[in-house]
């Protein structure tokens, strides 16, 4: 996320709970209990974006973790890719020889 994104995220809200105090006041809703509605409006906002966030974090399908898959699915597959015939049959060889071993433990 971009520095400008943040701001115009920030100014929202700050845009929201305006229009949230506005529209109780314009109901009939005193000054004083429509700060305290609009205050709880956006502070259960807030609670909520910061339950998505842990659960994306906790689950692991935060952008970060996604690119970081990537790119390492990319590394193997340049090395991959940059292996000789003889290399990839002896590599290919190795892994045979290790779910043998695997599949059938001594």
């Amino acid at each position: 996320m971009r520095r400008i994104d943040a701001l115009w995220i920030g100014f929202g809200v700050f845009i929201a709970g305006g229009l949230v105090y506005g529209s109780l006041q314009a109901t009939g809703v005193d000054s004083a209990t429509a700060g305290i509605w609009s205050q709880a409006v956006l502070v259960g906002g807030l609670v909520l974006w910061l339950l998505t966030y842990v659960l994306r974090a906790v689950t692991g399908r935060m952008t970060y973790h996604q690119q970081r898959r990537d790119y390492e699915e990319a590394v193997l597959q340049k090395r991959l890719e940059s292996l000789t015939p003889e290399e990839l049959a002896q590599l290919q060889a190795e892994i045979e020889q290790e779910q043998q071993s695997v599949s059938h433990p001594e």
